[in-house]
């Protein structure tokens, strides 16, 4: 029998249960993202105005998870309540857009959103690894997998049909309200640490006195300065390769690629993880992704379905690492606050995103879009050499 079936019935479920609230959830990321050429019609919304609209989330986030780290809430507030409060959170955000009228009230809401989600994203791994010890990879693989089919789900409900972005905002706070109840039942498993620890503002920061954890959080960060950056400008790239693609065309591509795509990379990795090693399987990941990175103006110019299958590939690549960065965490932090040191790396993953987000549009407009992904491969290439010494 595998590591992978292994776990008791009462695991399985609260892991199916706990990608399907990620998966609900975190559709409110990227809702605004995929509704951009509508609110640029709508509301004479220009590429800063865009950009911007993408980098709110990330500041909530970052923010969200800074005062989690803080305040232990990972650690001290049982997984599911928070979870569900957040996702509720997320989706009163999201549906504010909707009366925004505009960018100046627009930021706000969509810097709510993140704030919430950072309620979402640690806890969800963080009661995952409570239930598996023998299958982390995999079970956290799940996780971030259906976290990552969350973030482009947005993308499928505008690539489907004409439908107006009203209906992309109001649908994906719909899925953020299931996720909620989808959570309720999920408990904590027999790896959760007994109560709650005591309040510690410097619980995470102190985890990364550790040599392993800081290298591995640096690995981490390189990650996070290309996902971000790929996932944000894959539909405008594609776009640009392809004008006479069609939004559809766009939209179902950016799916596949961040979605369905990210999904059984994240997979994957965990299984090969589990079996062959965290450390060998996440630099391959990074590894992979670079190549891609660097390959993409060949494929730019290419015939479209060479695009498309880059991109798929990537799409896999990029976020294969991610779960085993947050398993390794668990596994290398101080067990009673292994959620606080999670969030604390989410934030200065996050926090890098920024930086990538704003940075690629500012270089398609002066190279151009088919060399504009090229800076984002630095990332992943000294991730990899970080997370190889730690």
């Amino acid at each position: 029998m595998t590591s992978l079936v292994a776990p008791a019935l009462g695991a399985r479920r609260a892991l199916a249960l706990t990608s399907l609230a990620a998966v609900l959830a975190n559709s409110t990321w990227f809702s605004a993202t995929a509704v951009i050429p509508a609110l640029q019609r709508d509301w004479g919304l220009g590429a800063s105005g865009a950009a911007w609209l993408v980098v709110a989330v990330q500041v909530g986030f970052i923010a969200g998870n800074v005062g989690s780290a803080l305040l232990n809430l990972a650690d001290r507030v049982e997984p599911r309540r928070l979870i569900a409060a957040a996702a509720i959170a997320a989706a009163s955000a999201n549906a504010g857009l909707l009366g925004a009228g505009g960018l100046v009230a627009a930021l706000p809401m969509r810097f709510l959103v993140g704030v919430a989600l950072a309620g979402v994203y640690a806890p969800c791994v963080r009661l995952v690894t409570t239930h598996f010890e023998r299958a982390r990879g995999v079970a956290t693989g799940l996780v971030v997998g259906a976290l990552t089919l969350g973030s482009g789900a947005p993308h499928l409900v505008r690539g489907v049909g004409d439908v107006p972005w009203q209906a992309t905002i109001a649908i994906t706070s719909l899925l953020a309200l299931l996720a909620a109840a989808a959570i309720t039942p999920v408990r904590a498993g027999p790896g959760a640490s007994p109560g709650s620890p005591p309040l510690d503002l410097r619980a995470a920061a102190r985890a990364l006195r550790r040599r392993p954890l800081r290298l591995t959080t640096l690995g981490y960060m390189g990650h996070m300065w290309e996902l971000y950056g790929f996932w944000a400008w894959l539909p405008a790239f594609f776009a640009a390769g392809r004008p006479d693609a069609g939004r559809i065309t766009a939209g179902a591509v950016a799916f596949g690629a961040i979605g369905a795509a990210g999904l059984a990379g994240a997979v994957v990795a965990g299984i090969v993880a589990d079996r062959a090693g965290r450390t060998a399987t996440t630099a391959a990941a990074m590894l992979a992704s670079a190549a891609c990175c660097l390959a993409s103006p060949l494929a730019f110019a290419a015939p479209a379905p060479v695009l498309v299958v880059l991109l798929l590939v990537w799409g896999a690549a990029v976020i294969a690492d991610s779960a085993q960065f947050s398993a390794a965490t668990t596994e290398l932090a101080e067990s009673r606050y292994a959620g606080s040191a999670l969030t604390l790396q989410l934030a200065l993953g996050f926090a890098l995103t920024v930086a990538s987000i704003r940075f690629v549009p500012v270089a398609a407009d002066a190279v151009g879009w088919r060399f504009a992904f090229i800076p984002l491969a630095v990332g992943p290439l000294l991730g990899a050499v970080a997370l190889l010494r730690a």
